[in-house]
């Protein structure tokens, strides 16, 4: 036979068999290639781009190409496998395993360069979507234009090219390692014999069980003042991590196992043929891809995580941004605010205007303060907190004797602990203010320049604020600060009321005085987290389109050989649903497993520290994982058709 047919029947037969590693293959050039493109885009440059991001950019492409090359040469290492035989007949026929090689090599070049310039394509097609996604999800108000960059061109070829020549150098010394007889038995020894479970398998199960779970109660406990100091809260951390990986490990070689086995006892060993295909597979084969299968789960988890304390940052901008500054604009210098109000008027823009005269007093608040940290039980005693009156306030009466708390954070609340009612102090420069403590409300009347970043606002009735106002500790503060906060009544306006705002904080000088626009809170934390959210995004369906195309793989090989026993079954008089049904079955867990451990690592990451990049948890966790665990899904549907296929030609 012709080399040349030979090749390309070869390149048929491999494009038929691994079209899924083809379409990962370009579809990560693709991603690269736009990721470049990006790179080298005027909208991304670090003085005059809209987006700062270009140091990013560049540190995910590095990222990206590191889970492009693990994929190609991991998926290599299986197919090279998989022709074990066929290289072990090529040299039979006499064929010098420098002339296999070379003929490999071929194809190789072939397929894989083929691959690469389809990437292209794509991705040059698809970069100006990218952008336009990354202009949306970083709030930046700019057009994106389709350019083709030829250093993005150099580069991706000289990267895809390096990972070649690591493709070859990587079959260069299987070929010349492996006998003729070691290459027809390769396949058969690259799986775990089926053997009954041991007593140390039990035991390492148990001990990968616990490890998680106890990963897990650490996790859960990280900011609730258990560990104390920046030492024992690393510490934890690290327990977390180690315990958590090294229990996934444990529990893919021997947890699984264990279960599946004491599932077959139960059963007394009368099961259905699905039960037999589906127990069998997870018994026996997880834990031969113990490593690889921890090493999927933790990255997913870690994507994941990544993804929902990004997604969940940028899902609470807007009411972040409204704790930061309860109206649309906030000032303490009346000159200034005096000059915007008539910036806006003469632009026929309707306002509403929120005057609150704020002053800073000692407070004793042990009474009603609990937290597990003594340095703050201790700071209890003395507290520096803004005090406003009651009349200034809309829907709030307090009387002489009352006091009311507002507006705290998701942090403080983690760290102390509130009680319902109580008694105060309020420390004047001479005078003692006891106070009855009447609870705390949500709600935010002042910016966090007065608050510190998230202590609460303390209310009082007007009397005694005005008593606390002339006995003012100037050590703390000299007299009090107007706080001027103004609301746009029309909200279709409130983007030409920013550009005045703009204007007027380009002129504003004096240093003791403060501007603030909460628009601009919730825009520059859009673009910061939107960026970040976009990277681990891409980074993530990277790392998903890959791994789930190495989990496939896997199937697909074992289905390959099982299949002279679904011949038997066939035979038996076993139908094509029977097999099936057990086939759904063993896809279920062996996708679901990796699938469920993940989102549950995830989970208990998110859950120990949200609260740190947003206010709300539930909502946006629940989209990451949800579209995580459809795109996820699709390679286990895809698994179930190939063994399907697999049965109708069994028979």
């Amino acid at each position: 036979m012709n080399i040349n047919v030979l090749i390309f029947r070869n390149l048929k037969k491999n494009f038929k068999n691994y079209y899924l590693y083809v379409f990962a293959l370009f579809f990560s050039v693709a991603l690269y290639f736009s990721f470049v493109t990006l790179q080298y885009d005027p909208a991304l440059d670090e003085t005059k781009g809209s987006v700062k991001g270009g140091a990013s950019i560049r540190a995910a492409s590095i990222l990206l190409v590191a889970i492009v090359t693990i994929f190609v040469l991991y998926a290599n290492t299986i197919f090279i496998k998989r022709r074990s035989r066929e290289i072990g007949l090529f040299q039979l026929i006499g064929m010098t395993k420098t002339k296999i090689f070379r003929i490999l090599s071929i194809e190789n070049f072939i397929l894989y360069f083929s691959s690469v310039v389809v990437g292209i394509i794509i991705g040059f097609s698809f970069s100006k979507l990218i952008l336009m996604i990354l202009f949306k999800v970083t709030a930046v108000d700019t057009q994106a234009t389709l350019q083709f960059s030829s250093n993005a061109l150099i580069q991706t070829l000289v990267v895809f090219g390096g990972i070649y020549l690591f493709i070859l150098l990587m079959n260069y010394l299987f070929i010349r390692k492996q006998s003729i007889l070691s290459l027809f038995n390769l396949i058969s020894s690259t799986e775990s014999n089926v053997k009954k479970t041991s007593k140390l398998e039990i035991i390492i199960g148990i001990a990968g069980l616990f490890l998680i779970a106890s990963g897990y109660f650490v996790s859960s406990q990280l900011f609730d003042g258990d560990f104390t100091g920046m030492t024992g809260l690393f510490i934890a951390m690290g327990y977390t991590l180690a315990s958590v990986i090294i229990g996934t490990y444990l529990f893919y070689k021997g947890s699984v196992s264990f279960i599946a086995n004491m599932i077959r006892k139960k059963k007394d060993g009368h099961l259905a043929v699905h039960e037999v295909l589906s127990l069998s597979s997870i018994q026996f084969r997880l834990k031969s891809n113990a490593l690889l299968l921890t090493i999927i789960t933790s990255v997913s988890a870690l994507a994941i995580g990544l993804l929902s304390l990004s997604y969940i940052s940028y899902y609470s901008a807007d009411k972040v941004a409204r704790d930061y500054v309860p109206e649309d604009f906030a000032l303490t210098d009346t000159a200034t605010a005096k000059q915007f109000k008539q910036d806006l008027e003469t632009a026929d823009i309707d306002y509403t205007e929120t005057l609150i005269d704020v002053i800073q007093v000692d407070i004793n608040a042990s009474e009603i303060i609990e937290s597990d940290l003594p340095a703050i039980v201790e700071d209890a005693n003395s507290m520096t907190l803004p005090v406003v009156s009651d009349k200034s306030v809309k829907d709030i009466d307090v009387s002489s004797e009352e006091t009311l708390f507002t507006g705290t954070s998701n942090i403080l609340e983690r760290i102390i602990t509130i009680k319902d009612s109580g008694t105060i102090e309020l420390l004047g420069k001479t005078e003692r203010i006891p106070q009855n403590f009447i609870g705390v409300e949500k709600e935010f009347v002042v910016s966090s320049y007065f608050t510190n970043g998230g202590v609460p606002i303390v209310i009082v009735d007007e009397p005694v604020f005005d008593r606390l106002k002339n006995d003012m500790d100037p050590d703390i503060q000299k007299k009090s600060i107007l706080y001027i906060g103004i609301d746009i009544v029309d909200e279709e306006k409130l983007e030409q009321a920013n550009e005045l705002f703009a204007k007027i904080q380009q002129l504003l000088i004096s240093e003791p005085f403060y501007s603030e626009s909460r628009l601009d809170i919730s825009n520059n934390q859009k673009n910061i987290m939107g960026l970040v959210m976009f990277i681990v995004g891409f980074l993530g369906l990277a790392f998903l389109i890959t791994s789930g195309c190495i989990l496939y793989f896997k199937q697909m090989g074992e289905s390959d050989e099982e299949k002279p026993s679904y011949t038997i079954l066939r035979k038996l008089g076993f139908t094509q649903g029977d097999l099936l049904k057990g086939i759904q079955l063993k896809q279920l867990f062996n996708f679901g497993i990796p699938l469920i451990v993940g989102l549950c690592h995830s989970y208990f990451a998110v859950q120990s520290g949200w609260f740190l990049f947003g206010t709300q948890l539930w909502t946006p966790m629940f989209i990451v994982m949800g579209i995580y665990t459809v795109l996820y899904s699709i390679f286990g549907l895809l698994s179930v058709l190939y063994s399907k296929k697999v049965i109708k030609e069994a028979l």
